[in-house]
């Protein structure tokens, strides 16, 4: 079994496997390339995200400064919009449903290192993938760690760390980031 293949069935693999680093670099110069593009030149951000990522719906920006670990694992629903400095480190899937938007400084980490220092020291990781459903505000600074699911109309408040899954149609907040209460009818008339 390649490492990519142990990473992909989320095993331990060796991170620095020559097939993985060069995955790697194809993903950080395509970022490299849609940072440095000018703001309003949708077209060439448009073909950029085409080249790096799985699958886009309709209406998809990301602001730049944006950063990824390879790309083909990035699927994402219709109507999503990410703020500046966004990173998703992609070593497995993670799904955005449709109209989920995201405020500034977010991370979005599948990689995760052994608690034991020899297989950690020797270099070996593992991925767990990230789900984001459908209708999710997620606020500023939040990061998002490995395997965890959210539901639909879900709102995650600034500065969270999401370690947990969050059941749908619920705000959740703090670290660890914990549901504070169900969202109600009425929350729809504010």
């Amino acid at each position: 079994m390649t490492e990519k293949e142990k990473q992909q069935a989320g095993e331990l693999y060796n991170g620095n496997d020559p097939e993985l680093v060069a995955e790697r670099v194809t993903a950080k110069k395509l970022c490299a390339e849609y940072n440095a593009a000018t703001y309003n030149d949708y077209q060439k951000k448009n073909r950029l995200l085409d080249r790096l990522l799985t699958f886009r719906g309709e209406n998809t920006w990301i602001e730049a400064n944006f950063f990824c670990d390879y790309g083909y694992n990035i699927i994402i629903g219709d109507n999503f919009y990410a703020n500046h400095n966004l990173v998703i480190l992609d070593c497995a899937e993670v799904t955005f449903g449709d109209n989920v938007f995201i405020g500034p400084n977010c991370g979005f980490y599948t990689a995760g290192h052994p608690i034991d220092v020899e297989q950690r020291n020797s270099g070996l990781e593992y991925a767990k993938p990230i789900k984001i459903g459908s209708n999710v505000w997620i606020g500023g600074n939040v990061c998002v760690m490995p395997g965890v699911t959210i539901g639909d109309n879900v709102v995650i408040g600034g500065g969270s760390v999401v370690v947990k899954d969050i059941p749908s149609d619920t705000v959740a907040v703090g670290n660890p980031c914990k549901v504070v209460r169900k969202i109600t009818e009425a929350d729809k008339k504010k």
